[in-house]
């Protein structure tokens, strides 16, 4: 019996059951906390067993384990945790406010811990129908989740993303059903013509004009999830509207996890074509997001919608990798994964206290916070500087791996992806940068915030910047040779 993967998959699913019932309550959070703890220790120990063991598949071929989806495996439970140690405070201060009820509050905690859930389900399930349900999940889940403040911007926000994702998961069912009709010629009718494994094994006996159809769907459906253009305009509402922990899991793992779908799609199709029209459909959609969102950057007020719209550069950027393929790009991708993730959840966690001190989050009001509190500014400027990808950090590392594939492999996207880079620099920086540094009256905090979640991220992408141990760099290989 493998405890570790039932453990993983059923504590957020208790979580959301107990903190249903009594998420309202002074220890709720403690709960929401330990829950989420518990969660990255079975994670934890099921990857230490996949890596030790090999891949793993389980349940009558339901759920299935390697080296590539037991790293998002991990890097969702990290991240879920550390992000229940920030929502502790902040949504206290928030509660304290008036900003949420007893019931709002309950609802968030039952919410967090069912979005973990299903998140963690996509991840592991073998069989593409569960995977596209429990995607489907994710969306209502989140929708919850934004729209928790109940002001006519998070409605509307919230409606927008229901609206846009719902409309997208739609196209992916679509192309799930092509799939499928696919897979039955060669594996029979019945739920095994949609496990993933058994797809792999006969990927190369699929029908090329109906699976590069069904891809077309499965792209236009995930894509919307993963925020590429154009279908990203739910979420820099969402980021905007939605409490600051939403923010940091939104786009630091649903995101990734909504790629991850994609990408194991894209080795079916690369298997039944024999051809690379997958990747060109992914190069393609990841650059158009990464030079479109570079430039949005500049246009912002709101400093969450900003680093939203920097989420949109970044899986732009990230899908390109894929797109373009081989061990070197696969790598660079992955690693960018990782590494995004932590800087950017880092950063809300930062814009979250220092939205909450200012009372707003329009920029041009949030001066001087290194005046104001210090440990806010350092690890907003330090957060900021790591994700425009400046040295030694290790989004630095990821994107020179990513820009020297790319000349190596499509020189003719260098200068695009180099000019978008170089604007997006250019406009984050200029704004962010009088936030920290301006001049303010507003009197110093009393207390510094708990921002311990904040620097460990970052310690952790530094780190990465300056040296990646040897079993995580065989990790990332293993995990880039299953993209193909």
């Amino acid at each position: 019996m493998n405890w570790q993967l039932y453990l993983v998959l059923g504590t957020p699913l208790l979580g959301g059951i107990l903190l249903a019932l009594w998420g309202h309550k002074n220890w709720a959070a403690g709960l929401n906390i330990a829950m989420s703890i518990a969660t990255f220790i079975a994670a934890a120990a099921l990857t230490a067993q996949v890596i030790s063991q090999g891949p793993l598949v389980t349940a009558d071929e339901q759920f299935f384990v390697d080296s590539l989806n037991v790293f998002l495996v991990a890097l969702t439970a990290f991240v879920s945790m550390t992000t229940s140690l920030f929502s502790r405070p902040y949504m206290r201060i928030e509660h304290a406010h008036g900003k949420l009820s007893d019931n709002r509050l309950r609802l968030f905690h039952s919410m967090y811990q069912l979005f973990v859930f299903t998140m963690l389900l996509v991840l592991l399930t073998n069989n593409l129908g569960i995977l596209w349900v429990a995607l489907e999940a994710a969306t209502l889940t989140t929708v919850l989740l934004v729209s928790l403040y109940r002001t006519p911007a998070s409605l509307e926000a919230a409606w927008k993303y229901f609206i846009l994702c719902g409309v997208g998961i739609a196209q992916a069912l679509f192309g799930t059903i092509l799939l499928y009709s696919s897979s039955e010629k060669v594996l029979g009718s019945g739920g095994h013509a949609l496990l993933w494994t058994r797809l792999e094994a006969v990927s190369g006996s699929l029908e090329p004009t109906v699976m590069s159809l069904a891809f077309v769907f499965l792209l236009v459906g995930y894509g919307t999830k993963v925020g590429l253009v154009p279908l990203h305009n739910w979420l820099p509402d969402a980021h905007a509207e939605g409490p600051t922990p939403v923010s940091a899991v939104l786009s630091g793992l649903l995101l990734n996890v909504a790629l991850y779908a994609l990408l194991r799609c894209k080795v079916l199709v690369d298997g039944a074509l024999q051809a690379p029209f997958a990747s060109h459909l992914m190069m393609g959609f990841g650059l158009l997001s990464v030079v479109v969102a570079a430039f949005f950057l500049s246009r912002q007020k709101d400093i969450k919608r900003m680093f939203a719209y920097s989420s949109v550069e970044h899986m732009g950027l990230i899908t390109f990798a894929f797109g373009m393929g081989g061990p070197v790009a696969n790598f660079a991708g992955l690693l960018h994964m990782t590494v995004h993730s932590l800087t950017k959840s880092a950063i809300f966690f930062a814009v979250g206290h220092a939205a909450q001190k200012a009372g707003t989050q329009i920029m041009d009001d949030i001066r001087g916070l290194m005046k104001v509190s210090p440990t806010v500014g350092w690890g907003l400027m330090l957060g900021t500087v790591a994700i425009l990808g400046l040295p030694p950090f290790g989004v630095f590392a990821s994107e020179f791996l990513i820009l020297t594939s790319a000349m190596r492999q499509q020189p003719w996207a260098t200068p695009f992806l180099l000019i978008a880079l170089g604007v997006a620099f250019a406009a984050v920086f200029s704004k962010v940068q009088p936030m920290v540094f301006g001049e303010t009256n507003a009197k110093r905090l009393p207390h510094p915030p708990a921002l311990v979640p904040v620097f460990a991220h970052l310690a952790i992408v530094l780190a990465l910047g300056f040296y990646i141990p040897p079993y995580l760099v065989d990790w990332y290989r293993e995990a880039a040779k299953l993209i193909g």
